[in-house]
């Protein structure tokens, strides 16, 4: 396991939201173990790698176009709670897709929310993320 991975603990539920475990959930795709199918398997995905600290599987699913060195993880910020909105695309005969989501977090025990629509693509036949377009 690599230095970078996962900083917080291991939760029993998914922080994605859906009623699964998390290592029966996310936690398969963040070891490697399944690949994402839809768009927004990855977003689920993704949140939860967020919540998890979980850098290397952050970076190893951001578009190589647009991924970052590495991801800062503010330590305050703790992420709570995910809503899907709604999707276009994205599906398992998809090539692209979007997802639109509100991340709900805290940062030193205030409330706060992120809205955003991602985009995303497949490259070399798996589901990456590749920008998003922040809502207010």
């Amino acid at each position: 396991m690599s230095k970078r991975r996962r900083a917080q603990p291991i939760p029993q539920d998914c922080p994605c939201g859906l009623p699964a475990t998390y290592a029966d959930c996310c936690g398969r795709l963040h070891r490697g173990e399944a690949q994402a199918t839809t768009a927004e398997q990855l977003m689920r995905s993704r949140f939860s790698a967020f919540a998890m600290h979980d850098e290397d599987y952050l970076l190893r699913s951001w578009d190589p176009r647009t991924r970052p060195a590495d991801v800062d993880f503010d330590p305050a910020l703790h992420w709570d709670r995910l809503e899907i909105l709604g999707a276009t695309g994205g599906g398992p005969f998809h090539t692209e897709g979007t997802v639109e989501f509100r991340a709900h977090y805290r940062v030193h025990g205030a409330a706060g929310e992120l809205h955003e629509n991602s985009r995303f693509r497949r490259d070399q036949g798996a589901w990456v993320y590749l920008d998003g377009d922040i809502r207010n």
